[in-house]
C-alpha cells in the first residue's frame, strides 16, 4: 500500500513516515500542496494525509484539485484545534475523514484501515458497475462522439429513445449509458429481448400476471413494467414484439398504467422506456407488422449506432481495448498487433461488428504467439 504525507512541517512530515514506514507502509512525502499534487500526477496513492494549513497552496486546493484529478485515493485531512470547522467542510466535499493534531498512533492506524475498505469497496462497486452497466463506448471516430453527444444531452430528460442499428453494433451498450447518466440511474434498470420470449408469453413477462389468469400460472407475477417502476426499461428488438403486445405497451405510455394478465385492475407505473431494433420500424409498418402510432411514441429521439465498416478509424482503438479487457479477465499476457497485422483488421469486413471483433480479438490472442502477427490474422481469422 502506498502512502503520500502532505505537510509544510517537516517534523510531522518525517515522523508520520517514520511511523508508518515501521508498520510496513510505502511512504512518500510532500513539502507542500503543489509538490504532493504533481506526485499524485505521477504515482498512485491508496491514501493521502494532507495538512490543512499549508503557504500558497492549502489543504482545501489540494483536496479540491484531487477532486477535480478524478483522484480515487483516501483523502485524509490533518487539522489543527482551530482547523475543525475546516475540517469537517473538507469532509463534505469529500475527504474521508481527518485527524487533530498532535497526532495519535491507534487513530492514524484505525483511519488507515477504516480508509482501505473504503477504497477496495469503491474499486469493487467500480467493477460491478462495469458488469452491470457495461463500460463507456469506445472509439473516436466522429460517429462514436455524436453518439456521446446524444447521450449527454438526452440522458438527464424523461424522453423515449429508439436505438437502431444492425446486430452486434452495441445498442445495448446505448441504453445502458443512457440509463446511468440519467437521473433514475439509482432505480432498476430492466432490459427484455422481445425476440428472445415467444409470443405467448411477451404480455405475461412485460405486464405480469395474476394467479391462475392461465395453466402455468401458479402464483403472482409482476412483469417487467412494474419491476422498472422508477427506473428504465430496455425493451431490445422490439419489431419482433406482436401488434397485441404492441397495443398493450402503448396503452401503457400513453396512459403510465398498466393491469395484468388475468386483471381488470389498473396499476400505476412511472418508467422510462427505450427501445431498439435492427429492422426497418417504417418498412414494418408498411407491411402492417408495426403500429405506427407506437413508432411515434418510442422514437422521440432516435440514436443510429453504426456499423463496424462505418467506422474503421476506431479498429485499432477497440482491439486495444479487447486485448485490455480479455487479459485483464483471463490472466492472459498481453500481446502486441504487428501494424500489418492490424491493417489487415481494418481492412476485414465485418458483418458481425463489434461482437464479431471481440470474438477474433479473443481467438488470436488464444492461438497467436509472442505476438499477433498478419499471418496469424490470415490463419486464424481470414
Amino acid at each position: 500500500m502506498k502512502i503520500l504525507i502532505i505537510d509544510d512541517e517537516r517534523s510531522i512530515r518525517n515522523s508520520l513516515k517514520e511511523i508508518l514506514a515501521d508498520e510496513g507502509y510505502e511512504v512518500d512525502v510532500a513539502e507542500n500542496g503543489l509538490q504532493g499534487i504533481e506526485m499524485v500526477d505521477k504515482e498512485k496513492y491508496n491514501i493521502i494525509f494532507c495538512d490543512i494549513k499549508m503557504p500558497e497552496m492549502d489543504g482545501i486546493e489540494v483536496l479540491d484539485k484531487l477532486i477535480q484529478m478524478g483522484v480515487d485515493s483516501a483523502v485524509v485531512m490533518i487539522s489543527g484545534h482551530g482547523d475543525i470547522d475546516t475540517a469537517v467542510e473538507c469532509i463534505k466535499k469529500g475527504a474521508f475523514d481527518f485527524i487533530r493534531k498532535p497526532l495519535d498512533l491507534n487513530r492514524i492506524l484505525i483511519t488507515i484501515k477504516n480508509a482501505t475498505d473504503k477504497v477496495a469497496l469503491v474499486k469493487e462497486t467500480r467493477i460491478l458497475k462495469k458488469k452491470v452497466y457495461g463500460q463507456q463506448m469506445v472509439g473516436e471516430s466522429p460517429a462514436i462522439q455524436e453518439i456521446r453527444s446524444m447521450i449527454d444531452k438526452v440522458a438527464p430528460t424523461d424522453a423515449r429513445v429508439l436505438i437502431q442499428g444492425s446486430n452486434g453494433t452495441g445498442k445495448e451498450l446505448v441504453a445502458r449509458n443512457l440509463h446511468q447518466a440519467s437521473n433514475r440511474s439509482a432505480m432498476p434498470y430492466i432490459e427484455v429481448n422481445c425476440a428472445a420470449i415467444p409470443s405467448e408469453l411477451i404480455e405475461s413477462e412485460l405486464f405480469g400476471h395474476e394467479k391462475g389468469s392461465f395453466t402455468s400460472a401458479i402464483k403472482q407475477h409482476k412483469g417487467k413494467f412494474e419491476q422498472a417502476d422508477g427506473g428504465t426499461l430496455f425493451l431490445d428488438e422490439i419489431g419482433d414484439m406482436s401488434l397485441a403486445a404492441q397495443a398493450k405497451v402503448l396503452r401503457v405510455l400513453q396512459e403510465k398504467k398498466l393491469s395484468r394478465v388475468g386483471s381488470d385492475k389498473d396499476i400505476n407505473v412511472d418508467v422510462r422506456v427505450l427501445a431498439a431494433t435492427n429492422k426497418n420500424l417504417k418498412e414494418e409498418i408498411a407491411k402492417g407488422t408495426f403500429r405506427e402510432d407506437l413508432y411515434h411514441r418510442l422514437s422521440v429521439i432516435v440514436i443510429k449506432v453504426p456499423s463496424l465498416d462505418e467506422r474503421k478509424s476506431d479498429i485499432p482503438i477497440l482491439v486495444d481495448h479487447f486485448i485490455d479487457q480479455i487479459c485483464s479477465e483471463t490472466g492472459m499476457q498481453r500481446r502486441k498487433v504487428e501494424p500489418a497485422a492490424m491493417q489487415l483488421l481494418i481492412d476485414k469486413s465485418w458483418t458481425g461488428n463489434i461482437r464479431e471483433l471481440r470474438n477474433v480479438v479473443e481467438r488470436l490472442l488464444i492461438l497467436s504467439g509472442s505476438s499477433i502477427t498478419a499471418d496469424d490474422v490470415k490463419a486464424y481469422v481470414y
